[in-house]
């Protein structure tokens, strides 16, 4: 499956990726959200600007999900 990740532009999230700067990326929703359930890894993720084309294409190397957090297991985390 692939998958389209946008990014806000001026958090240069992207330029950061390319230099190897940001490894990870991360959601921390209360509720769960899309891509939930639905990435694992050896998929392909396609990164990008807002307003921009797509610049980066990656595949997922390992999916962590956690549910039902409170502050001790995001410390933990």
């Amino acid at each position: 499956m692939e998958h389209l990740a946008i990014m806000k532009k001026s958090w240069n999230l992207t330029q950061k990726i390319l230099a190897g700067e940001k490894k990870i990326e991360s959601r921390w929703y209360k509720n769960k959200h899309l891509p939930w359930n639905k990435i694992k890894s050896g998929e392909t993720v396609y990164f990008k600007d807002s307003g921009n084309p797509v610049t980066i294409k990656t595949e997922v190397e390992k999916v962590l999900q956690f549910s039902d957090l409170n502050e001790n297991k995001v410390r933990e985390i």
